[in-house]
Parts: structure tokens; sequence; C-alpha cells
């Protein structure tokens, strides 16, 4: 009978791959801190464009009725579902004034991107361009 020699495949131990694992983790924790601006930035696209999409409703709904709207159903802009609903969105939307010459709509953060006790809020009025009022 002919008998093949196993040949021996090389391979990392546990310990090899634990020790990658913490080097990578390191890693990681003394990137994060300059990473969170960059997050907060990112998460904060999400209401400026949520904001200009109802300036874009605003301004319809102004042409057609010669007015600015208070209520966000009437413009039809749904908001999205929070991540408290088990939706994606990170802000909450409402229209603080509005009248037949102006509007300004608000963005509320819902969670603290940072962890420092501020929520981002951002604005828009019938100028059209948002405006980042408390900054996270």
């Amino acid at each position: 009978m002919n008998f093949k020699k196993k040949q021996k495949i090389p391979a990392y131990n546990l310990q090899e791959i634990l020790v990658v694992l913490v080097i990578i983790g390191i890693l990681l924790l003394l990137a994060l801190p300059n990473l969170m601006p960059l997050i907060s930035k990112a998460k904060s696209t999400e209401a400026q464009l949520q904001l200009s999409h109802i300036y874009n409703s605003q301004t319809t709904y102004r042409y057609m009725y010669s007015k600015y709207s208070y209520d966000l159903r009437e413009i039809d802009f749904e908001s999205p579902k929070t991540v408290n609903e088990n939706g994606r969105a990170n802000y909450t939307y409402e229209i603080i004034e509005a009248s037949n010459n102006g509007f300004k709509a608000r963005a509320t953060a819902i969670t603290d991107f940072d962890g420092d006790g501020v929520f981002n809020v951002w604005e828009i009025d019938e100028n059209g361009a948002p405006k980042e009022i408390v900054k996270d």
C-alpha cells in the first residue's frame, strides 16, 4: 500500500490570534476619539437633507396657498421613524413658526452623538439654508 506523507499546513495558534485582536482593539480605542467629530458630521447630514425637503415642500405649499404651513402633514412631509421607534432617523422635525411671509423648521437630535450631554439642533427658514443652532 501506498501511504502518502501528510503535509503540514501552517496555521496560527490561539495565542497569536488573541494578540492580534488585542492590538486591533487598542488601535480602535486610540482612533475613536479622533473619529467622533466625523461621525457627528455624517449623522447631521440627515437633518440637513430632511430640512431641505421641508423647505421645498413649504415653498410648494406657499405657491399654492400664498402662506406657509404650521403642519408637516399639510405640506406632505412624513417624518422618518426614529431609532427610538425602531427606525433609522436620529432627529425629530417640527415647524416652530409659520406666517404668510416666512417659516422656521427645526431638527433636534434624539441621541447624543459624542456623549457630552449636548444634542445637535439644526434650523431652516424661508431662505433655504440649513443652519446649525446647537453643535454637538
